[in-house]
C-alpha cells in the first residue's frame, strides 16, 4: 500500500484541515502528522480505497479506512480519544 500521493490528499482536504485544527499535532509535510516528535497519523491509497494509519498506545499502527463521512467521523473520532 503506498502513501497518499497528492490527489489522494486533496480528496481528503476538509479530513486534513480538521486535523491541523487539533492541538498537539503537527504536520511536517502535507498529510503526515506528528505528536511531539513521533509520526501519528498518516494516509495511503490502495485499489480498495483511502486508508489512515493512526498510532496506537503500543506504538503500533492502526489502519482506518476513510472513504465515506462515516469513517471519516470514526477516524477522528479515535484522534481525539489518543490525543486526551
Amino acid at each position: 500500500m503506498k502513501h497518499a500521493g497528492a490527489a489522494a490528499l486533496d480528496a481528503l482536504e476538509p479530513l486534513l484541515a480538521e486535523l491541523r485544527a487539533m492541538p498537539g499535532l503537527k504536520e511536517k509535510s502535507r498529510g503526515a502528522f506528528y505528536r511531539r516528535s513521533s509520526a501519528f497519523a498518516h494516509f495511503h491509497e490502495d485499489p480498495a480505497g483511502l486508508f489512515a494509519d493512526l498510532r496506537g498506545e503500543s506504538g503500533d499502527f492502526d489502519r482506518f479506512r476513510v472513504e465515506n463521512e462515516v469513517e471519516r467521523a470514526a477516524f477522528l473520532s479515535q484522534v481525539r480519544l489518543r490525543l486526551a
